[in-house]
């Protein structure tokens, strides 16, 4: 048995503190288990590649809208191949270093293998057994797979997989309505893909607020289809190499047939602890498999900590590392920091983008009732750059408690939407949460950022802010 004073499995956000501890105790002995490529889920197979292809069709998408400008274009040819390649390459060689990076630091010893718990405090990595008394659970997730009927022997696309696609699908159905399916749809049909999305819930992109949901609907419905209320019963291999999705109503059952080249399934993420078993371990799990943990990170197993989509709280990098730094205090330094969650912000890197932070309204309305609330809305056309630069329909709209003057959640729809909430993500992170700094403050003009701004001047009640949107057929 091999004896560690920091057992680490993940080498994404678990990675952040790593110098800092050994730099605290340079005699410490850490080992660093992870059965993926080495860099975690971000760099490897989620974020960081899908904004690399999302880049060139974001271009695309701009380059489309230049006749309304005077400008006469012409895109004679997408290579699809050259684009996925070039985002193979980079992650590649990222990977490659930080692989590098971790068979040569002598401060730690690397397994590139699968861990799992044979008793608490004890895994098995391979052919070895480690222990340690202090454990960090940083295991990522990977895609949920829904048991529909076929789908199996058929064939489907991943998040995963579908970054080691080499031949360009012409024809593409994306099971799922939330994010992923938004973002992979935008890149598809940017390249010249038909796509059709088919969506369980009656809300597309559910964790949206309605009406932002609503719009992103009509919006990326003029280039792809997007269809709602629909469950995946059953998918066919045709005798010519397609697949056929059928799809029946929720409500109504009517069923629908999709034929495409091929299905990517993104239904959600699922946790790895059916392969991690930390239940020898005595770490309790939710009835999903998600690590549970109290507000300091730490599992029900004293010494042993879950961050990162491993405690599946928000399966987002950024709170990730978050995450991280909160466990450093309280494991490595000994200090007793609660996780906040108060302010997680997210992007939806479709087309249009979108963008959120803090409290969606009805979540607000049920803490601080109906009376306390005021809603900011102002939309991007109404701005002089916003004018300028032809926008129609998208908008900001925050959400403050009227009685304390505190900003309570941020949610904007349309271009750079993911760098504009970050004139509001600070504030939410001030004792007091006010606007008065944003408003107070000079915008430069004519900007885009000054749609932000004068959305905390225009407030309303929530019913005469719904009239509104109901007006403008929102």
């Amino acid at each position: 048995m091999e004896n560690y004073d920091l057992i680490i499995i993940g080498t994404g956000s678990a990675m952040n503190y790593i110098n800092p501890i050994i730099d605290l105790n340079p005699e410490i002995r850490v080992a660093v288990i992870d059965k993926d490529e080495p860099g975690g889920i971000c760099l490897t197979r989620g974020c960081i590649p899908s904004k690399i292809l999302l880049y060139p069709a974001e271009l695309i998408r701009e380059l489309e809208t230049a006749s309304i400008f005077g400008i006469e274009l012409e895109i004679k040819g997408i290579d699809f191949l050259a684009i996925m390649e070039r985002m193979r390459k980079k992650i590649g060689e990222d990977i490659e270093a930080i692989r590098k990076g971790l068979a040569e630091n002598p401060y730690l010893d690397y397994y590139h293998e699968s861990a799992e718990f044979v008793s608490p405090y004890t895994l098995k990595v391979g052919e070895k057994t480690l222990h340690s008394e202090m454990i960090f659970l940083c295991t990522g997730s990977k895609p949920a797979i829904p048991p529909v009927k076929g789908l199996e022997e058929t064939g489907y696309l991943t998040s995963d997989t579908v970054l080691k696609l080499t031949e360009f699908p012409k024809k593409l159905a994306i099971l799922g309505g939330s994010y992923i399916a938004a973002e992979y749809g935008h890149f598809f049909s940017a390249m010249g893909a038909d796509v059709t999305i088919i969506g369980r819930n009656p809300q597309f992109l559910p964790q949206e607020e309605p009406e932002i949901s609503r719009l992103a609907r009509r919006k990326m419905s003029e280039y792809m289809k997007v269809i709602t209320n629909h469950e995946a019963i059953e998918v066919r291999k045709e005798e010519n190499g397609q697949k056929t999705v059928i799809a029946k109503e929720r409500n109504s059952g009517q069923e629908v047939k999709i034929t495409v080249d091929e299905v990517l399934v993104a239904t959600g993420r699922a946790p790895n602890t059916d392969i991690l078993h930390p239940e020898r371990a005595g770490i309790k799990t939710d009835i999903e498999g998600w690590i549970l943990v109290n507000e300091y990170l730490e599992t029900s197993q004293p010494n042993i900590w879950a961050f990162g989509d491993a405690n599946g709280k928000y399966l987002l990098k950024h709170v990730g590392n978050y995450e991280s730094g909160i466990v450093y205090l309280n494991a490595i330094l000994k200090e007793k920091v609660k996780a906040d969650y108060h302010a997680v912000p997210h992007a939806v890197f479709s087309h249009p983008e979108i963008a959120g932070v803090g409290m969606k309204e009805q979540e607000a309305i049920e803490k601080y009732g109906e009376e306390r609330i005021l809603i900011g809305l102002k939309f991007f056309e109404d701005t002089a750059k916003g004018s300028a630069m032809e926008l129609r329909d998208y908008f900001v709209k925050v959400i403050l408690d009227a009685e304390a003057d505190k900003i309570l959640g941020a949610h904007i729809i349309g271009p750079q939407a993911s760098v504009l909430i970050h004139q509001i993500i600070p504030l939410m992170y001030t004792e007091l949460r006010s606007p008065a700094p944003i408003m107070r403050a000079m915008d430069i003009h004519p900007s885009l950022s000054e749609v932000v701004t004068r959305a905390f001047y225009s407030r309303l009640p929530p019913e005469h802010y719904h009239h509104l949107l109901k007006h403008i057929g929102l």
